[in-house]
């Protein structure tokens, strides 16, 4: 028997008309800007992981020695009239599972620059590690000041700057907010730091001080809390391509009680902030800066690296 084709398009056309499917939505082009932070992200952690291992040891430090005192003094002479006005010392606080070896640029940017033009002052830099094992904030916050105490007594300072990276600078604040610490901390500098906490914290079921950075955690409720008086300065350095701090704007200082500038960076992400050039001369600014009661703080601004 021959077969004979089916008249197509009479029947279809008896067919009852479907309603047109909507066209999937286009996968989100990735912006240049972004495409780029990412590609510098990737540079950056590429170029970390060959310096981690030398971070891992403690720096090693002068003896400890009576606040007001020269060294090799015998505890009895006071500190040259240059050293007390030398500006204060600036201690480098590391992230989550980090170490100093995060701050070797910026180190070296400090180290460079960090002297008053007009006399000759250096600035005395120490990064701190903790331990990847410590499991709670304020257990690092309490560790950090005991490290400021004995840098006060080694050097004769009565107060210190910090700047720190990520969880560096959240266990700074609660040391500065919780623990007293605006006694001792004249500039606090926050590089991506999850103030607000943030939604975005990888292995955030498995370690409890990663899950002390998420938005409601007992840590970040305990920062929201009245800080009256607080005397610290806070400088707040926030990308809004930092794919880490989800919303962007949790890393910026958002409390009535403190004396607060989140300065905007554009076109770099997490990782790049504390080896960024232009955040360098950014965070040395801060430090410059004189803190006084007369001091008025600047608006918030923008610092483009794009």
């Amino acid at each position: 028997m021959k077969l004979l084709p089916l008249p197509l398009p009479p029947l279809l056309s008896r067919l009852p008309r479907l309603p047109r499917l909507p066209r999937p939505p286009r996968p989100p082009r990735l912006s240049s800007a972004l495409l780029g932070a990412t590609v510098l992200e990737l540079a950056v952690l590429a170029g970390h992981l060959a310096v981690y291992p030398f971070g891992l040891t403690p720096e090693r430090r002068p003896p400890t020695r009576p606040a007001g005192t020269e060294p090799g003094s015998g505890g009895g002479t006071a500190l040259p009239a240059s050293a007390v006005a030398a500006p204060p010392p600036v201690v480098l606080l590391h992230g989550f599972v980090d170490n100093r070896s995060v701050f070797l640029l910026l180190r070296r940017a400090l180290i460079r620059n960090g002297h008053d033009h007009g006399h000759g002052h250096h600035r005395h830099l120490e990064s701190l590690n903790y331990s990847p094992l410590t499991r709670d904030i304020r257990a690092a916050a309490g560790l950090l000041g005991r490290h400021v105490e004995e840098i006060c007594a080694r050097t004769g300072h009565h107060r210190v700057d910090i700047v720190g990276h990520s969880l560096g600078g959240l266990i700074a604040r609660y040391y500065v907010q919780r623990l007293g610490g605006d006694r001792r901390v004249r500039t606090l500098v926050t590089l991506g730091t999850p103030h607000g906490g943030t939604a975005v914290a990888p292995g955030a079921g498995i370690h409890p001080i990663v899950r002390q950075m998420r938005a409601g955690s007992s840590v970040i409720e305990e920062l929201r809390a009245p800080a009256p008086g607080c005397r610290t300065r806070f400088v707040s350095f926030w990308s809004e391509l930092d794919q880490v701090m989800v919303p962007a704007e949790t890393a910026c200082v958002d409390h009535p009680d403190l004396d607060a500038v989140n300065v905007r960076v554009t076109g770099i992400g997490h990782l790049a902030l504390p080896v960024h050039p232009t955040v360098a001369a950014a965070i040395r600014e801060a430090l410059d800066a004189p803190v006084t009661g007369e001091d008025t703080a600047p608006a918030d601004g923008a610092a483009s690296v794009a």
